[in-house]
């Protein structure tokens, strides 16, 4: 409730560990007792709807203690969460409430009062869609969408109580612990920083969304607070490390969502002197699958490491036969944390696979294992486009554009184009106080590469990369702002 150990858990803290804190939220500090009697007050409400046992309803996912509470009575009442980013468009969310048969949507109104909006039912929506199952999970996430429709993805009950077991012996958690949690609530990384440490009885202090890139002010929650744990994308671990602070107590680094720049070690070595880092590498469909311990003086990139306990990880080739020992393909992995399959059925046949008997993910990641099972993201199957017929990996295209000294965050997307099929777009921030060009950047692009794999046109811009709810880059939405631009020039 995702489990119901999760909720008899907190339901257990609010009474044993009334006056400990729960949840740190701006400048509110919310005890167990208090989250107890708001998780309380909405199962008497939800209790008015009259909702049959094992009805959807959709929760949009504010980052908030009392969205927190919402979950939590969603879960002890027996129904199940749909869980959407509250950034979705409402055409979005209602389409997504409609394919998952939630009858409301719930949300909570400044006063603190519960708000229930009837979903209006549509039958062409729902289509396809199998209706979830209360007894296997009661909690619904989507995938990030940035690259198509988000797909509503059952979080299995038994699997979150397997996840949260491994993830509290992994990194020995306790009550005593602090977890600083930056991802947005509908991310799968809550399953952890969030749920994870409220089912032990612990602090989760809540980033604000509209402060996630302050600097000074996330390095106030981590040392005002005395975070022990802290989990999230390089950019967040980049922002606590500005300026060179130092944070002691802080025992658990965890990097995770894109690759974690080797020239941000140093700093993040000296930012956090007694923490253990490690990369961590998984989806929505299966939670975490892989671990490797960071060596924090290491002058290159991390791999993705080596399957968790009870992980089970395929190599294919491109004639779908399993690799053996050393080589590369695509990954397929199987976990003791995943998905059943969507909800929606048919998309389950491309998605997941049987192999001897065993259920697998396919993930559209390229993977190089080495002998002795270590294994390397290399790249997106998906991201193999032909420029000018020759095949070229975005992924690489996306690697050297990164390694520009000026630049701070990029993208590459594919475009149309009538003469040559496609044609590469870079998407640029550079860092602050330098004269970083897009003639500049495609000349150190062809010093690395060939010349079809130079992008064709450059966005330069002082401003964040735009992201999904999820936090991943929003290709669709860059892809789409240029083909507009293009449009009207």
């Amino acid at each position: 409730m995702p489990s119901t150990h999760l909720a008899a858990s907190i339901d257990a803290h609010s009474r044993e560990r009334a006056g400990r804190v729960a949840l740190s939220y701006g400048r509110r500090a919310v005890t167990y007792a208090q989250l107890g009697d708001a998780t309380g007050a909405f199962r008497a409400q939800l209790a008015g709807l009259g909702l049959p046992e094992g009805s959807t309803v959709c929760v949009p996912a504010h980052k908030t203690p009392e969205t927190v509470a919402l979950l939590l009575a969603v879960f002890h009442e027996g129904l199940i969460a749909l869980a959407p980013s509250p950034d979705l468009g409402i055409s979005a969310r209602v389409r997504l409430a409609q394919q998952a048969r939630a009858t409301h949507t719930l949300t909570v109104c400044a006063d603190g009062a519960l708000t229930a909006e009837a979903v209006q039912a549509n039958a062409v929506e729902a289509e396809g869609f199998d209706r979830a199952d209360a007894t296997r999970t009661r909690l619904l996430l989507t995938t990030s969408g940035s690259t198509g429709t988000p797909k509503i993805v059952p979080i299995p009950a038994e699997g979150f109580d397997a996840f949260a077991d491994w993830a509290t012996a992994e990194f020995a958690l306790t009550g005593d612990d602090v977890a600083l949690s930056y991802a947005p609530l509908n991310f799968d990384l809550a399953l952890l920083d969030v749920w994870t440490f409220l089912r032990l009885g612990a602090q989760v202090v809540l980033v604000e969304k509209d402060r996630a890139t302050e600097a000074p002010h996330l390095q106030g929650l981590v040392a005002g607070h005395g975070v022990t744990f802290v989990q999230g994308v390089p950019m967040l671990h980049r922002l606590l490390a500005q300026d060179g602070p130092e944070f002691s107590a802080v025992r658990a680094l965890i990097t995770t969502g894109d690759a974690l720049p080797p020239e941000l070690l140093p700093p993040l070595a000296r930012t956090f002197p007694n923490a253990r880092f490690h990369n961590i590498f998984g989806c929505t469909e299966t939670n975490d699958s892989f671990i490797h311990p960071i060596d924090p003086h290491a002058a290159a990139a991390p791999p993705i490491g080596r399957p968790l306990a009870g992980v089970r990880a395929l190599v294919v080739d491109a004639g779908g036969q399993v690799v053996t020992g050393a080589g590369t393909g695509e990954l397929l992995v199987s976990t003791p944390f995943q998905t059943a399959g969507y909800l929606r059925s048919a998309l389950n046949e491309q998605a997941f696979t049987v192999r001897d008997g065993q259920v697998y993910y396919r993930t559209g990641d390229i993977v190089s294992r080495t002998d002795d099972g270590l294994f390397t993201l290399e790249g997106r199957a998906d991201w193999q486009v032909k420029v000018r017929g020759v095949r070229t990996n975005l992924q690489e295209v996306e690697t050297v554009v990164a390694s520009h000294p000026d630049v701070a965050e990029a993208v590459v997307v594919a475009l149309p184009d009538e003469q040559t099929g496609v044609r590469l777009h870079a998407h640029v921030t550079r860092r602050p106080a330098t004269a970083l060009t897009g003639l500049r950047l495609r000349t150190h692009v062809g010093k690395h590469l060939p010349r079809h794999a130079i992008p064709s046109s450059v966005h330069v811009t002082e401003a964040p990369i735009p992201r999904t709810s999820t936090g991943k880059p929003d290709r669709n939405l860059i892809r789409n702002n240029r083909m507009k631009e293009n449009e009207t020039a």
